[in-house]
């Protein structure tokens, strides 16, 4: 085993927060952030900041997606949880066949579990574990296992012209209980997302940031984990877009992988444009297993993928709008 040491920077939400989903319906929110989505809001700041954005859209690092993390003030341990591996050995224990609704509720892991996970450990053969179980999470440590609270609020969609009748729908927002909220990790030149978070934090993340959704204050620190010195399986820790076609059939040329996908885009946010959809893509999300011989941490992915529509040429859009498809791969063995 070999310790990694990682770049993380943890948002505390300052405000309530709404993550829409791919069906776009404000009554849900999402609980995490995929990577490509803070990877826009970064490089759309920088932009607004009239930094030089690179023409491929890449910040010089690659970053996962936002985890969330626990803690229950300034003065206690962090707790961070890192997604459950998609592929995972069935348990065989009569307790976990007993409480196999709690053991398929668990979606993540504390940082030395996930270690366990990585190095192809069952997580859930003793009773140990199973009693170990606090709602989605799998964790010795003490936490509340509801500290990301869904609460839906009343809203008013008014008409621009005017000449509609206002149309009342709810909005589901999550907020954070104690010192919690959601952390990433950033591999290599971090001065340019450095950067772009000090106007990020006031600008927003999610959805209805103009009315005060979604700020957050964040801090910086280093930690490690333990990792496998190799393995033939790597773990996506970000959204996945394959460089190419023949990249992704090699990394599928196993029955062990094991993966999902989500459709990207959204609304583009630049006056005068706001009324106009991104173009669409399909990205693999974090937590999928790929056939990867992998060593330490690799990045993998296409950086530059531009959403940008077509549109008439009175209503131009000048500039890309781009998608990051690169991640963070940690090596896995499977048992």
């Amino acid at each position: 085993m070999a310790k990694l040491e990682f770049n993380i920077y943890k948002l505390h939400f300052t405000s309530p927060l709404h993550l829409g989903d791919a069906r776009e319906d404000y009554g849900i929110s999402l609980r995490t952030i995929a990577s490509d989505s803070i990877y826009a809001a970064l490089i759309s700041c920088l932009a607004k900041m009239g930094e030089v954005v690179p023409d491929n859209g890449d910040l010089g690092c690659t970053i996962s997606s936002l985890f969330p993390f626990y803690q229950k003030d300034k003065k206690t341990d962090t707790v961070l949880f890192f997604p459950k591996p998609m592929k995972q050995t069935l348990p065989t224990s009569e307790k976990a066949k007993e409480e196999r609704k709690k053991v398929k509720k668990v979606a993540w892991l504390d940082a030395q579990t996930f270690s366990r996970a990585l190095r192809g450990e069952h997580l859930f053969d003793d009773d140990v574990a199973i009693d170990n179980i606090q709602g989605e999470y799998l964790t010795d440590k003490k936490i509340d296992k509801d500290f990301i609270v869904s609460q839906v609020f009343p809203r008013v969609m008014v008409s621009r012209n005017g000449c509609e009748d206002a149309v009342p729908f709810y909005m589901d927002r999550i907020m954070f209980k104690d010192y919690s909220g959601l952390y990433f990790i950033a591999e290599g030149d971090t001065t340019l997302l450095e950067k772009a978070l000090s106007l990020l934090q006031y600008e927003g993340i999610g959805t209805d940031r103009n009315v005060g959704n979604g700020y957050f204050e964040y801090e910086s620190f280093s930690d490690n984990i333990e990792i496998p010195d190799n393995a033939d399986f790597a773990i996506s820790l970000s959204s996945f877009v394959p460089d190419s076609n023949e990249q992704l059939q090699e990394m599928l040329s196993s029955d062990e992988v094991a993966y999902d996908f989500q459709r990207r885009g959204g609304w583009i946010t630049t006056p005068p444009h706001n009324t106009l959809r991104k173009n669409v893509i399909y990205a693999f999300t974090a937590g999928s297993v790929f056939k990867i011989q992998s060593e330490g941490v690799q990045c993998r992915g296409k950086v530059d993928i531009d959403l940008k529509p077509e549109i008439s040429w009175d209503n131009k859009l000048v500039h890309p709008i781009w998608r990051c498809g690169r991640s963070l791969f940690l090596p896995i063995k499977l048992g």
